[in-house]
């Protein structure tokens, strides 16, 4: 069977996928097969895999680092939030219903432990090492009860456990001794070490706090991890939204609208690697401007964002623009808010029957009770977005979506569909205005496509009288594969990594 090793965490986001990830490539780099495990993650930003399945994005990236194609038993359950403090529960990537936050832990959670015990065991029999990531904080004692990717998981498997705190919010000191003195103490004996992250400064006058913790808690501080900045690895928190942006004045201005709900925000990280691209994500009260591209991200609440945006005075922003000649594009949730409407007769999302669109696209969304969820491959359509010089290579991405769109009116196809999870079609998704100027699409990762994404930055330079960008196309992929080789790389040198596989039972 194989060695296993847990990251558990002070609290959310404080580094626990990024050192999964980190010690996925690791091991992978020193000859090991090694699988990424997530029992529960709650996210909205996913990912479908060649099976149709939906799985969180973290585990995606560590699937990548480990040199794997993601399976959904690396991330069995999954919850989407709604609103209203109600998800979507999905199990081995398939969606089972909407739950309220207690109808989920106290009495539906531990009745998955079967099929989180059955991956793990699937993982540990095909793989050297199970590097697991744990979820918010063991020290959630309102939630420890019904705990089903905490402390239980580590107990199931023997998996040696080290706890991260985020140094750089203060604090954290008190937040690992709280932590621990709240575990129990079989649960204490589990943890074999303290891992400070995302540090800035001298590591000197940090040294005493090392006593400190070693005193109060009896575990070592085996790692200082440095703040990364924008390291270039998929997230799944829109908290991570804040620090995603570009440098501004760059030729090209792209603006994301920030909705509440948005999903698949990872969609727009090719962008933010493009040296003539500031791309922007348009926060709650902030002016739209004037920018060269306004794009509507997915959504996992179209209704909610849809009402935001009137809120917020921005869809007549968005339309004012768009009447001017800026290029708008809608993605799945997106897209549909460009319609005429959205319906919703089974209140999957909100109490309201339906609720009138921005009217740039002829066309009508319904969201049905079942989920579409397929990777593709697509051809552009006729009509090109901006006037771009029509590409005839495949391009790849994902489908995730609830709505069906029908069209009120003639249209022009965004792409063509080939394949869906492997099958053999020929189907039209989306919309291109004849003008080029607006489309829409249910594809999520149209820009991870090289040529596509230049091709249409390219577009937007003429439109503003500026040449193309002369020389070859960078490779987003090989610049995620190059990231995850410099996360590895300093993870390496303030980690213990003697230590690490000692605990695990590995050779040094």
């Amino acid at each position: 069977m194989a060695k296993t090793i847990m990251f558990q965490g002070t609290s959310s986001h404080v580094g626990k996928s990024i050192l999964t990830t980190a010690l996925c490539r690791i091991f992978r780099q020193d000859g090991y097969r090694v699988a990424p495990f997530k029992a529960q993650n709650m996210a909205l930003n996913s990912y479908v895999t060649p099976s149709g399945g939906e799985m969180g994005r973290a585990q995606v990236a560590q699937a990548e680092a480990a040199g794997l194609e993601p399976a959904v038993e690396m991330n069995p359950v999954l919850l989407k939030p709604t609103g209203n403090s109600r998800s979507q529960v999905i199990v081995m990537g398939r969606p089972v219903g909407v739950m309220s936050a207690s109808e989920y832990h106290a009495g539906y959670s531990k009745k998955l432990l079967g099929v989180i015990s059955d991956c793990l065991t699937e993982l540990q029999e095909r793989f050297d090492i199970v590097v697991i990531e744990g979820a918010g904080s063991p020290a959630e004692v309102n939630l420890k009860a019904n705990d089903i990717v905490n402390m239980r998981i580590a107990l199931m498997v023997n998996a040696p456990v080290f706890l991260i705190a985020d140094i750089d919010r203060g604090g954290a000191i008190a937040s690992v001794v709280g932590t621990m003195s709240l575990l129990e103490p079989e649960e204490q004996d589990r943890v074999q070490g303290i891992i400070l992250n995302k540090f800035r400064g001298d590591i000197n006058l940090l040294r005493p706090a090392f006593d400190v913790i070693l005193e109060k808690t009896g575990k070592p501080v085996v790692g200082v991890i440095p703040h990364l900045a924008d390291i270039g690895i998929d997230d799944e928190d829109s908290v991570s939204l804040d620090d995603k942006k570009s440098e501004r004045g760059r030729e090209l201005e792209i603006a994301v609208l920030r909705l509440p709900k948005i999903s698949n925000f990872t969609d727009f990280d090719p962008l933010l690697r493009e040296p003539d691209v500031s791309l922007r994500y348009v926060r709650e009260g902030e002016p739209l401007g004037n920018p060269d591209l306004i794009i509507l991200p997915g959504s996992k609440n179209t209704t909610e964002d849809l009402l935001y945006l009137k809120k917020q005075g921005l869809d007549a922003d968005i339309l004012r623009l768009a009447k001017q000649g800026t290029p708008v594009i809608g993605i799945c949730g997106g897209y549909q808010m460009l319609g005429n409407k959205v319906s919703d007769p089974l209140h999957t999302e909100s109490d309201l029957d339906e609720l009138e669109g921005l009217g740039l696209i002829p066309a009508v969304t319904t969201f049905a009770a079942d989920k579409v969820t397929h990777q593709v491959t697509a051809v552009m359509g006729q009509q090109t977005l901006l006037g771009t010089e029509r590409l005839d290579a495949a391009l790849s991405g994902y489908e995730i979506h609830m709505g069906r769109t029908e069209f009120v009116g003639p249209v022009s196809p965004a792409f063509v569909i080939s394949q869906r999870s492997g099958q053999v079609v020929a189907f039209d998704d989306g919309f291109v205005s004849a003008d080029g100027l607006v489309m829409g699409t249910y594809i999520h990762g149209i820009f991870e496509n090289d040529g596509y994404r230049r091709a249409l930055l390219d577009a937007l330079r003429s439109r503003k009288g500026l040449p193309a960008i002369a020389g070859e196309t960078v490779s987003y992929m090989e610049r995620k594969e190059a990231a995850y080789d410099r996360l590895a790389e300093l993870v390496r040198a303030n980690l213990d990594m003697a230590h690490v596989r000692r605990v695990m039972g590995l050779e040094s």
